[in-house]
């Protein structure tokens, strides 16, 4: 897209996601109060090669996330990360995207690709992170973003 608009506290225009509240389907089942972390949901473009280079064909925006990134380790940021996007917007790391079996639809063995183990039997999800917006504002493709570390220690980050 020419652009997307980050509105305070609620995410992106015109997202199904959009509120201050849980939107997810499962979620809002099972609880409509909870507060909506996942506003905004970022993945690093690398998933894509990495995905291609195991026979999957999957663009940007194709996976449900609002902005991608380049150059960014967004899965080893710690939670509560500020991420400046473009002039004004900033976004608040708030965990992992869990993804359901649903991206299967998109293309069979998708999940598998994206979700696996580590050596120690650890689950490892590479489908990107979910943020909350702190600051408003239009962000553009190219647009530059800033990285800001909360203090420490710093927590990993755990599915939201």
């Amino acid at each position: 897209m020419e652009s997307i608009r980050l509105l305070a506290g609620l995410g992106v225009e015109g997202d199904a996601h959009l509120g201050v509240t849980v939107q997810h389907r499962s979620r809002v089942a099972a609880d409509p109060t909870q507060p909506n972390l996942r506003q905004v949901h970022l993945i690093h473009a690398e998933l894509f090669e990495e995905l291609a280079e195991a026979g999957f064909t999957v663009a940007a925006g194709e996976l449900g996330e609002n902005v991608t990134t380049r150059g960014v380790d967004l899965l080893g940021l710690p939670t509560g990360t500020l991420l400046r996007l473009g002039a004004e917007a900033v976004v608040e790391v708030t965990g992992l995207r869990n993804p359901c079996p649903q991206i299967n639809a998109f293309q069979d063995g998708l999940l598998k690709a994206v979700v696996g183990r580590d050596e120690a039997g650890g689950i490892v999800r590479k489908a990107g992170i979910m943020a909350i917006v702190r600051t408003g504002g239009d962000i553009r493709p190219g647009d530059a973003i800033a990285v800001e570390l909360p203090a420490p220690p710093h927590r990993a980050l755990e599915r939201v």
